[in-house]
């Protein structure tokens, strides 16, 4: 494979970070409104928000792809269905019971852990020597975050619920990871965001009226419009924009290695905003995942 020049590489990492840092705050999101909205209300928002903000650019290149996009329906619907309802409605009731670092550190590190293991059941990817040692070391840095680095406390661990919720909801973004490799040819970028971001939100309208007549009632300000804004702007759109740029600069391979920075941006921006404190187990788990990630994706690991 080629080799990407100077210039793409800069342009790549740029974008792929940016979309990682986006991201991340998305994790400090889930906690820190947990309080003020319900989790599926928050979903619905998010994604309605992007539907309305992505439709006056999307909808004439949609026009011109419909037939293939009615075609390949049910890919469509399976993509938004594991990604928008179940992944991000999971990371939200995680919110409600785990701290913003641990929704960091658990989802973003398990869910490549998933993917590997998928990839090998569903697309026949082997896995080689050095991604099972990534693998393990992963999953090392895991348990060693969710026993809070005592072996006694590993013996006697139990999963909370916040950690079952975000556990499980990494499993469906690795299987959202898995579809989007087997995307129809012929769908632009832009349009397969829209088709995803619409068909989400209207999954999740029938959740959204549910909760609203069980739930108390939004106390709507001008800071939580904002905040609504910037998951349907920045987390939604322009992330997915960046990272889908840098896999075409720098390749599929390279980009997903930073997904792996966002720990650290979430863990950084939970210190600043939600005043969460940063303890030893979390620096020494999270260079261990780093590290086995890294050492997944090396270029013989994935030779054959």
């Amino acid at each position: 494979m080629q080799q990407p020049g100077k210039k793409n590489l800069y342009i790549g990492v740029s974008l792929a970070v940016m979309a990682t840092i986006i991201w991340s705050v998305n994790f400090v999101i889930a906690r820190g409104i947990s309080s003020k909205v319900p989790p599926l209300s928050l979903n619905f928002f998010r994604w309605a928000s992007a539907s309305a903000l992505i439709f006056p650019f999307a909808f004439k290149s949609f026009l011109a792809e419909k037939e293939l996009v009615f075609k390949h329906w049910k890919y469509f619907f399976a993509v938004s269905f594991s990604c928008i309802l179940l992944f991000n409605s999971m990371v939200y009731i995680a919110g409600h019971h785990t701290t913003a670092i641990n929704l960091a550190l658990v989802g973003t590190t398990s869910s490549p852990i998933f993917t590997i293991i998928l990839s090998a059941i569903f697309l026949k990817e082997a896995i080689r020597p050095l991604r099972i040692l990534g693998l393990l070391i992963c999953i090392t840095g895991i348990l060693y975050l969710l026993s809070q680095g005592s072996f006694q406390h590993l013996l006697a661990f139990r999963f909370s619920r916040g950690d079952w919720w975000i556990l499980s909801g990494a499993f469906f973004f690795a299987l959202y990871t898995i579809l989007v490799k087997r995307r129809p040819e012929g769908i632009s970028s832009l349009v397969f965001l829209f088709v995803f971001i619409l068909l989400g939100a209207g999954m999740l309208l029938p959740l959204y009226i549910w909760e609203y007549q069980h739930a108390a009632p939004i106390a709507w300000n001008g800071q939580l419009r904002g905040v609504i804004l910037y998951l349907g702007l920045g987390t939604s759109i322009i992330a997915y924009l960046c990272w889908n740029a840098a896999i075409l600069r720098i390749g599929s391979s390279r980009t997903g290695l930073f997904g792996n920075l966002m720990p650290l941006f979430s863990a950084f921006e939970a210190l600043l905003v939600l005043n969460e404190k940063i303890q030893t187990v979390h620096i020494i788990s999270g260079i261990l995942v780093i590290t086995g990630l890294i050492i997944a994706n090396l270029r013989n690991a994935s030779m054959a």
